[in-house]
């Protein structure tokens, strides 16, 4: 039988060690594919909310104290007043490929609630490390304005300066404060009415791309099917040699196997005068 050599167990082991590699690149293969699929919904999302007509805050108010992934991105018209003491800067946010902060308002609405609004982005500070060097204030009095609501973010879990935060973690935003803040969602700013001459940067719009994890995806697979073509081609090879041995005509394989023998050493070549007395030992001399 061609193929016996596989139930070795040097075979064995070389068919595990390709099944092993398979699943680690068919596992990874499935994790971009994951990638890729949220990708595609929140691209979904942007297309479906980003630019639609503002709804009012009665109609989106679920959404801010209890997320919702498929409101993400809705856009919602409020009125009311920013308070402004309780201003916070938020660490380490990237806007358009930049370091800086996000400033978060508490804003009491009309209705007596009170949401956080994201009014946009400050680029780092050359004044004092860790700070931006100035924070533009919100407009005072009776706003209106219209957000896009972004989930709530989770705890890092690290501290930050007084003043700051290191994520949008509303319920911890909310422990900072003297009065119930709705923890579900926060707006980010689109626009507000009156508009103060001094503002933070307006964030960039979500980016609706795929990205490359579809590719990387088919590459982890092709990676995990070409590991059975080589151990397959393996396989192919011995068994041709295999093949090739059992074929070998009897005198050709005593000859191969006369090659294969070692050579036994030869004797040492006899010196001149061993020569000489060999020659007189035989004329009886």
């Amino acid at each position: 039988m061609a193929y016996r050599f596989l139930l070795s167990w040097r075979w064995a082991g070389f068919l595990l060690m390709a099944a092993l590699f398979a699943a680690a690149c068919i596992g990874l293969g499935n994790w971009q594919m994951d990638r890729r699929n949220q990708a595609v919904t929140e691209i979904r999302r942007v297309q479906e909310n980003y630019d639609k007509a503002p709804v009012p805050f009665k109609d989106a108010r679920a959404y801010f104290a209890v997320a919702d992934p498929e409101a993400k991105w809705t856009t919602v018209s409020v009125t009311g007043r920013y308070l402004a003491q309780d201003q916070r800067i938020v660490r380490n946010r990237p806007n358009n490929s930049a370091a800086g902060y996000e400033v978060l308002v508490p804003f009491r609405l009309s209705s007596g609630e009170t949401i956080a609004i994201n009014r946009g982005w400050l680029p780092i500070g050359n004044d004092r490390p860790g700070y931006p060097d100035a924070v533009p204030g919100p407009p005072t009095g009776e706003v209106a304005a219209v957000v896009r609501i972004k989930p709530s973010e989770p705890d890092l879990g690290r501290d930050a300066p007084e003043g700051q935060l290191a994520s949008i973690d509303l319920t911890n935003y909310e422990m900072q404060l003297d009065y119930p803040l709705m923890t579900g969602s926060y707006g980010v700013m689109a626009s507000e009415s009156p508009q103060p001459s001094v503002t933070p940067q307006q964030l960039a719009a979500p980016a609706v791309k795929e990205g490359s994890n579809l590719s990387y995806a088919l590459q982890w697979i092709t990676f995990g099917i070409l590991a059975f073509v080589g151990f397959g081609y393996m396989a192919r090879q011995q068994a041709r040699i295999g093949r090739e041995e059992r074929d070998l005509p009897d005198d050709m394989a005593d000859t191969a196997e006369a090659v294969q023998q070692p050579r036994t050493p030869s004797r040492r070549k006899r010196s001149g005068s061993e020569e000489e007395d060999a020659l007189l030992d035989s004329m009886g001399l």
